[in-house]
């Protein structure tokens, strides 16, 4: 009786959290008078693919995308460059002021988005970077979060394999690309997973150091959408956000397995 009502329990749960997402796909092909008529169903009676292709001609969706996926692959490749090589510092290599210094990166989780907006603003005019790419990926680069997942599983590996390697000559550098990095893949792929989305998904720091529509992100032409075409169109305005969760989704499916033996395993231990 307990199993039933643990698994009764989660499968309401899962219910409330995906029927939304049901409902937007339902209503993304359904016609703008079906889209808009108050009714129990779910999906539309014929599916209205030419709904992609309205949607996809309403906002400059190639542009945005191209944005995107350029300033989000290479801020996930800063990110996890800067937390292998600091996690690795934090994790095995003694120096003074390690654990003071290692409190103050944690301390910078603490700080929100929204006080350091403005200095580095700042920041960025003073080094002449805006209306620039400089400026959509390099501030986003490194992150506390990911240096500390970085560092917990550093501290998993068991001691007697640096002690092997150090015996056969293998330096810090080696060791941390040809032992270490391999043995924490499902971290690095959960750290590269969540700079990727962290930047797939920013709307405001894109606003604020670019005034160049060239630069823009998807989020900016969701919203652009949103407030034009999308606004009259109810159907076409749940095929944009389809549109643009779509890549999000696939991503999260192809690392699933990655990020669950990570932050909910090895991660986290030490």
């Amino acid at each position: 009786m307990r199993r039933f009502v643990r698994y009764a329990v989660l499968l309401a749960g899962a219910i409330v959290m995906i029927y939304p997402f049901v409902w937007m796909f339902g209503t993304a092909f359904k016609t703008f008078s079906e889209a808009t008529r108050r009714s129990l169903g779910l999906f539309p009676a014929e599916w209205q693919w030419q709904n992609l292709a309205d949607t996809w001609d309403g906002a400059k969706f190639d542009l945005f995308f191209a944005n995107t996926f350029w300033v989000a692959g290479w801020v996930t490749v800063g990110v996890v460059v800067t937390s292998l090589m600091a996690g690795y510092a934090f994790a095995r290599i003694s120096f003074p002021g390690r654990n003071v210094l290692f409190m103050i990166v944690m301390a910078t989780m603490m700080v929100p988005f929204e006080i350091i907006l403005i200095p580095n603003y700042r920041l960025i005019l003073e080094l002449g970077w805006y209306n620039t790419y400089r400026a959509l990926i390099v501030p986003w680069c490194a992150n506390g979060f990911s240096i500390f997942l970085v560092r917990q599983a550093m501290r998993s590996i068991p001691a007697d394999f640096f002690d092997a390697a150090r015996m056969d000559g293998c330096g810090h550098f080696q060791f941390l690309i040809l032992v270490a990095a391999p043995m924490i893949k499902p971290t690095l792929v959960t750290v590269a997973l969540f700079a990727f989305l962290g930047t797939y998904n920013s709307l405001m720091w894109p606003l604020v150091v670019t005034s160049d529509e060239r630069l823009r992100m998807v989020q900016y032409g969701l919203v652009v959408f949103a407030g034009g075409e999308g606004a009259q169109r109810f159907n076409l305005l749940m095929c944009a956000a389809v549109i643009v969760i779509s890549p999000t989704v696939i991503l999260y499916f192809a690392a699933q397995r990655f990020f669950q033996d990570s932050a909910l395993g090895a991660g986290l231990k030490g």
